[in-house]
């Protein structure tokens, strides 16, 4: 038996007299059935492949890591961080079990398993060199991104369709090389059932196609809040499956959208304001034109009272005193030169009472801005972000600032701007009764 005859062959070597070649010689040699061989053989090369992975992971792979940790080059450490090496490491154990086969499988009757193993040897070095060339492609894309040159144009986009035809040409080569095949003629097959698989695997095509694209583009994760209007859906992603992508709506309703709609369709992921770690907020208030104008002294020296304005009423009094005075400014007439108004005494207000908010980020976009005049007044708009993201938390946040805001513009003689309502249509009654009858005498 196998094991008895290498243990017999270790106890008569242990002088260190033979060699290693030597050693395998005469264990084969000892080898008495075709089954011993046959196992020993197997045995032999999965060892040989364990030893050449190890040695090109462990080793090289290494080595080669702490070689580009070494140089002051960036293109090099993108290889690295796209696995380029490790994936091109993947050849070597492909590459050893290719040609141990021959060696160790050459006994009679085992040619049936030498070239099965051979073609699986051959496989594994196609899929692991296309997977190579996609990584690398990848790391050609972020370091062309890196390139003013090459910015602008669309170089992901290239790489995506090299990419495609790399994995079809890899897939054919495998079959063909499993079939033993020529691969003109796989292909001469498959576009004669182009049609029928087209006609048959339509969804199937489509939604595997878009899984890869939607995977490669990361545009979707589990966990993801999309707003897709054309199919009611807003919510959270909880699954992504080849042919149907599940959202639960925040109604608690499940919304199943296609899979490769996502291809083809518009959609809004929110998922760069998760990873932001901040959410907008953008709402105006639309003031009456009419309750807008220019601010005396007595309305400087009463919103002087006011902490948030002080600095601003200060260094903004000095500058208009300073052009008028410099440009020999009648003052007779508000008209003339340039003046303090109420809304943008306002404005400033906003902005100091923002900026001492806590939950406010600073370091994003912050804007407080006057819109363009319409039949419903003045819009002011809020343009900032808040730092805490969780809704509820969010919308008391967002209301505790407009309930600040409504409440503060009477001390500015500013109204906010409001359709009349029904109340106001009835105090109006008694004004035009009293008109009519006024007339009518």
């Amino acid at each position: 038996m196998v094991l008895p005859s290498v243990a017999a062959l270790l106890l008569d070597s242990t002088d260190g007299s033979a060699s290693r070649w030597a050693f395998v010689e005469e264990l084969f040699a000892r080898l008495d059935t075709p089954l011993e061989r046959l196992v020993a053989g197997w045995i032999g090369v999965l060892l040989l492949a364990v030893i050449a992975n190890f040695v090109a992971r462990r080793v090289i792979v290494r080595g080669m890591h702490a070689v580009v940790s070494r140089t002051k080059t960036r293109w090099d450490d993108v290889l690295v961080q796209h696995r380029v090496f490790e994936r091109l490491s993947h050849l070597a154990p492909a590459l050893v079990v290719y040609l141990a086969a021959r060696v160790l499988l050459d006994g009679e009757g085992e040619e049936i398993y030498q070239d099965y193993l051979r073609r699986v040897a051959n496989v594994w070095m196609i899929l692991a060199g296309a997977r190579t060339v996609h990584a690398l492609l990848d790391a050609m894309v972020i370091i062309g991104l890196q390139r003013e040159a090459t910015r602008i144009k669309p170089v992901r986009s290239y790489a995506q369709v090299v990419q495609i035809l790399v994995w079809v040409s890899a897939g054919i080569l495998s079959v063909a090389v499993l079939m033993q095949k020529s691969p003109t003629a796989l292909l001469a097959g498959l576009g004669a059932m182009t049609a029928v698989l087209l006609l048959v695997f339509r969804d199937t095509i489509l939604g595997f196609i878009a899984s890869i694209q939607i995977e490669a583009n990361q545009m979707l994760r589990v966990g993801d809040w999309v707003e897709m209007p054309k199919y009611g859906a807003d919510g959270d992603v909880i699954e992504i499956g080849l042919h149907t992508v599940k959202v639960q709506n925040w109604d608690k309703t499940i919304t199943t959208i296609p899979t490769h709609t996502f291809m083809s369709d518009s959609f809004k992921n929110w998922r760069g304001m998760t990873d932001s770690g901040g959410r907008r907020i953008k709402r105006s208030i639309n003031l009456d034109m009419n309750s807008v104008r220019f601010l005396e002294e007595a309305d400087l020296e009463r919103l002087r009272c006011v902490q948030a304005l002080r600095s601003y009423l200060e260094s903004r009094s000095t500058e208009v005193d300073r052009w008028n005075e410099e440009n020999d400014v009648d003052g007779s007439s508000p008209i003339n030169g340039r003046r303090l108004t109420n809304l943008g005494t306002f404005r400033a207000y906003v902005e100091a009472y923002l900026h001492g908010l806590e939950p406010i980020r600073e370091d994003m976009t912050f804007l407080v801005r006057q819109l363009a005049p319409a039949s419903e007044g003045i819009p002011i708009e809020i343009y900032v972000f808040s730092g805490e993201q969780r809704w509820v938390q969010y919308e008391a946040i967002m209301g505790d600032i407009f309930d600040h805001l409504l409440a503060v513009l009477g001390q500015f003689d500013l109204r906010v701007f409001q359709q009349p309502g029904g109340a106001d249509l009835s105090r109006l009654e008694p004004l035009v009764s009293a008109q009519a009858d006024s007339n009518l005498r």
